[in-house]
Formats: C-alpha cells, sequence, structure tokens
C-alpha cells in the first residue's frame, strides 16, 4: 500500500518556510503570512485521493515548523467544499484491502486530523456547497468555520455501510454541537442545512458565496497580523484541556500565560499602548 499513501521525506529540514510550497494534488497560494489551501476537483467536488490525503496530513505537520505563514484558509473549488473519499479511487480499493492495509489507511486518514488539530496556525474553513465525509472531518478539524447558505455538510459514513466514529468524528462533533445533535448526524448520516449548522455552532458565520473566500481570508489576515506565538498558545491549550480537570486548566494556563509573557509582542502590546498606538505584532 505504500505507492497508495507515500511517505514523508525524513530529510526534509525542519524549519523550511512554506510560501513557496508547491502542492501535487491541490492548490496552494500565499499572501504575507495567509496561505490558501484549496481543494481542487471541481468536476467530482473535490473528493481526496489516496495521495491527496498523504500530502495533506505530510503538509500539516510541516506547518508545525513553519514560521512564515500565520494562518491557513482551506476551501473547495467549483461551488463545493469536499465530497469525501473519492469512491472510484478510494472507496472501491478498499473493499479489496487486507486488513493489515485497512488499518494503515485509517490511521492515515485520522493522521490527517490530528495534524491540523496540532500546527499552531489557526485554520480557517471556508465552506460552500458539499461538504461530505472526510470533507466534513476536514470542516471540524479547523478550528473556525465560515459557511455559505448552501453549504450542506453530510458525516455520511453510515451511508457505506460504515460507523460514524471516523477521523475522531465521535470526539470532535460532539464538543461543537453537542452530543444529541451530533448522535443524529452521525447515526442518520443526514445532511446538515447552513442555517442548522450556524444555530448549532459548526460555523461560526453565514455569507454569500460569492464573498465567502475573502470573508474567510479577512478574518484570517487579522489572525496573521495578530500575536501568532500567542495564538499558537491559545489553539494547544484548547486541544490539551479537553482532557484536563479544572484545577489542572488552570495551572496549565498560568504557565502558558507566564511563558506569552515573555514574547517580544507582550512588550511590544505595552509600550503601544502606552504610547497610545496600535501595537504592531511580530509572532516573536
Amino acid at each position: 500500500m505504500k505507492h497508495y499513501l507515500g511517505a514523508s521525506n525524513p530529510m526534509r529540514p525542519q524549519f523550511q518556510p512554506l510560501q513557496a510550497y508547491q502542492a501535487q494534488h491541490f492548490s496552494w497560494a500565499f499572501d504575507a503570512g495567509v496561505a490558501t489551501l484549496t481543494l481542487n476537483r471541481p468536476e467530482r467536488k473535490n473528493p481526496l485521493t489516496f495521495e491527496s490525503y498523504a500530502e495533506l496530513r505530510d503538509l500539516f505537520n510541516a506547518l508545525r515548523y513553519a514560521t512564515d505563514v500565520k494562518a491557513v484558509v482551506i476551501t473547495g473549488a467549483g461551488g463545493n467544499f469536499c465530497s469525501g473519499g473519492d469512491v472510484h479511487d478510494i472507496i472501491g480499493p478498499l473493499t479489496r484491502m487486507t486488513m493489515p492495509e485497512l488499518i494503515e489507511f485509517t490511521r492515515m486518514t485520522g493522521d490527517l486530523v490530528k495534524a491540523m488539530r496540532q500546527c499552531p496556525q489557526p485554520l480557517i474553513g471556508a465552506i460552500d456547497g458539499i461538504c461530505a465525509g472526510a470533507g466534513a472531518m476536514m470542516a471540524l478539524a479547523c478550528d473556525l468555520r465560515l459557511g455559505s447558505p448552501r453549504a450542506k455538510t453530510a458525516f455520511l459514513f453510515t451511508r457505506v455501510g460504515l460507523a460514524g466514529a471516523d477521523m475522531g468524528a465521535c470526539s470532535l462533533l460532539p464538543r461543537l454541537i453537542g452530543q444529541g445533535r451530533a448522535s443524529e448526524l452521525l447515526f442518520t448520516g443526514r445532511a446538515m442545512v447552513a442555517d442548522e449548522g450556524l444555530a448549532w455552532g459548526f460555523f461560526n458565520s453565514l455569507h454569500p458565496a460569492e464573498a465567502l473566500l475573502a470573508q474567510a481570508q479577512q478574518l484570517a489576515r487579522g489572525l496573521a497580523d495578530g500575536p501568532t506565538f500567542a495564538h499558537g498558545m491559545t489553539k494547544t491549550m484548547l486541544n490539551q484541556e479537553w482532557a484536563m480537570t479544572l484545577e489542572q486548566a488552570i495551572e496549565a494556563e498560568a504557565q502558558a500565560q507566564a511563558i506569552c509573557m515573555q514574547t517580544q509582542d507582550f512588550r511590544r502590546a505595552y509600550e503601544a499602548f502606552a504610547a497610545k498606538q496600535q501595537p504592531q505584532f511580530h509572532g516573536d
């Protein structure tokens, strides 16, 4: 199965800049700290393949060490976000694989979600049209989600005879929209329409389809211009505190905040406040 999954380059330098990254299975654009990742197979509603799963996993792992990318917008081409795993390129071959090959694949898809959650950059999903299966999980793994009124999000794993427990769905989705609502979507596989997603807290806001990407990039720009080291610390704490008691969380936040107080951005903010100016953050 290695010919499907690919492999990370063990010789890749850790602190490489990613602004000039040359994507093979999706589009990647960079503008002054903000990267825009576009799933780009619009003729089939942007499904994922074995190769694109692996490249996405490796890219988000590399973002842990990239100091030039401050925020990432994730979107899809052609009026849809992502239709999930490609029926012909993934689902068909999976029916012919052995158990060791299947667990290799399912672990890889989970590794994509883990890489998205572990990279320090805020990830903003710009979700239009179909957002299904693995695409819904990529949207769920983002830190913020902006949708269009025509967005339809479906965790449709049961529709193909699989459990709703896929890529961390049973962990992430209840925390975002509640246990009962998550149970409904994961058992039935039905689509959550945009207004439901907004009311339930899946979407942070809705925007007309033609303005969606620009709104997501504007939000990303504001975050990229902020104290990005502190943003990374916030994301780490949001992830880690799920498994902590309140006492542990308060102590962890005390330590995290003390670390942030050692940054130059904290000093810049104070000096700007004293001078009645807007702070200019550099992320250090």
